[in-house]
């Protein structure tokens, strides 16, 4: 019976590259171990299989029923080690840990000179490069060698060691506190997106003045200044101050690009940075900036340096394809994006195991949004369907809500209005239910709603009765994050105006050239 779920040493045999798989058969080998090795057999089989099955490994006859949970765990083991030796993971971290396990060993054996001789070095390469937890682990060693190897300078080193200590020991408590808030606020923006009220907001500057540490700005190293611009970005985006968000994206970046090194040694970051320095500047609509961010970035990644491996490129692909259709957003040239829908599907089924599902459902959510944009509404309600059908979604309240309006705007405009009440009462259902109905979508329901009661000699005037209605929420500050989802206000000038919503996005998008 094939296993549904997805089996963790199947999901890592597969994530090998054919590099990796041959790196691991010649680390087998080195191993002398003889080739018919039942852990390599195991390999071997699940490396062929399309999806895991326990019952096709047993009639395989490579190992007993009861012995495969540790043939699996041997097995698991055993790539892993295989990828620490790999050439392309030995990145300055896993070398920092690499001598610190060098010294350990000499430690117990009691060569507590050599032992000491490379914690010195090691220490040093880890201070330069901000890995300060590993160099606080390095002092605390060094410590206790320095109670048994008794020198003429041990007074002195003492104090030395000691002061070390209690320096990389703040510096981490600092990190640790910013950390922590950082956190707290990116899961509070994935379960419930922006603001609603002002409870909701006074209750998040409430807890941000309260768990942010105080600190001086010169003090900070690197990754202690990564924290805090992370910290007062998500504190920006939950409160939709945008300028606030692109002013700190852009400090995020700019202190990558004041210490390139760090670009190298820390990737993700560096990725994760430049998508909210594009996200920012895509609500505040600077397009040229937008632009030249883009490019940038995918300069950097496509560079030679720039590390290479699977998490990277789940995470180029993520923020590249995303930027590139708000891109199309920002210009209003929908029908040239059309392209990226075929990257997204590509993208999804190669980077699954390792995209999240929210992340998933955004792709979905911004190539509706493509296809609305050119009247494709059929394709696009395929697209939403795919959110609003989603049982498993728990985060991004706010998306699975905008779905659900944008689903009945689409359907209205498809013509396949015969379900729509059905529809609009669940949609009505769902908003009051996650709390989430507000002036814009009351009105947008409302509007819907009485379609079935007016003559189409009267549709013109009340599409410009809800534009005026809408036009008073675009810069409210709770209000007009309805908006950020739904060009509700485009959509309408459309029919107001007897033009395509693209051509419509496109003139504001030349007033707003800079």
């Amino acid at each position: 019976m094939t296993t549904l779920h997805k089996d963790a040493l199947f999901v890592l045999v597969k994530s090998l590259s054919k590099s990796e798989k041959r790196q691991f058969k010649l680390y087998v080998g080195r191993l002398g171990v003889n080739t018919d090795a039942k852990f390599l057999a195991l390999f071997n089989l699940l490396d062929k299989s399309k999806v895991y099955s326990e019952k096709d490994i047993i009639e395989s006859n490579i190992v007993k029923k009861t012995q495969l949970s540790n043939l699996k765990a041997h097995l698991y083991k055993q790539i892993l080690v295989s990828l620490r030796l790999n050439p392309v993971n030995q990145n300055i971290r896993v070398q920092i840990r690499e001598q610190l396990d060098f010294a350990t060993i000499l430690y117990q054996k009691g060569l507590y000179k050599q032992s000491l001789k490379i914690l010195d070095k090691v220490k040093a390469v880890a201070i330069e490069n901000e890995e300060k937890n590993i160099a606080y682990e390095i002092v605390e060693l060094e410590k206790i060698i320095e109670t048994q190897y008794i020198t003429r300078s041990i007074p002195d080193r003492a104090d030395e060691l000691a002061i070390q200590a209690k320096e990389l020991s703040a510096q981490n408590v600092m990190t640790s506190k910013l950390s922590n808030l950082s956190l707290q606020l990116y899961g509070m923006m994935l379960k419930v997106g922006y603001v609603r009220s002002d409870e909701d907001l006074k209750k998040v500057k409430n807890y941000f003045n309260n768990h942010l540490p105080i600190y001086n700005i010169e003090d900070l190293g690197f990754r202690e200044k990564l924290w805090l611009y992370k910290a007062y970005l998500w504190y920006s985006f939950l409160t939709q101050d945008f300028l606030s968000c692109y002013k700190y994206a852009n400090k995020w970046v700019d202190l990558f690009y004041e210490n390139k090194e760090m670009i190298y040694l820390n990737p993700v970051f560096f990725l994760k940075g430049n998508h909210y320095l594009l996200e920012s500047l895509f609500y505040v609509k600077y397009s040229s900036q937008f632009k030249s961010t883009l490019i940038k970035m995918e300069a950097m990644i496509e560079s030679k340096g720039f590390p290479k491996n699977d998490n990277i490129a789940s995470l180029a692909f993520l923020y590249l394809t995303s930027n590139k259709l708000n891109q199309h957003f920002l210009e209003g040239t929908f029908e040239k994006g059309l392209y990226i829908v075929r990257i997204v599907e590509y993208g999804i089924n190669k980077h699954k195991d390792r995209i999240d599902e929210h992340h998933i459902m955004l792709l979905y959510y911004k190539c509706a949004c493509l296809y609305f944009g050119i009247g494709d509404n059929k394709t696009c309600i395929q697209y939403l369907k795919k959110i609003i059908n989603n049982k498993n979604l728990k985060m991004r309240e706010d998306l699975m809500c905008f779905a659900r309006v944008l689903s009945l705007v689409a359907h209205y405009e498809a013509g396949m209005d015969y379900h729509l009440e059905v529809q609009l009462k669940s949609t009505y259902k769902f908003l009051i239910k996650m709390n989430d109905l507000h002036a814009v979508q009351k009105e947008m329901i409302k509007f819907l709603r009485n379609l079935r009661d007016i003559y189409p000699t009267e549709l013109q005037n009340e599409f410009k009765k809800l534009h005026t209605e809408l036009k008073k929420y675009e810069d409210h500050p709770y209000e007009k994050r309805a908006f950020l989802y739904l060009d509700i206000i485009s959509w309408l000038e459309s029919h107001l105006y007897n033009k395509p919503v693209g051509e419509i996005v496109r003139e504001k998008a030349q007033k707003l050239i800079r």
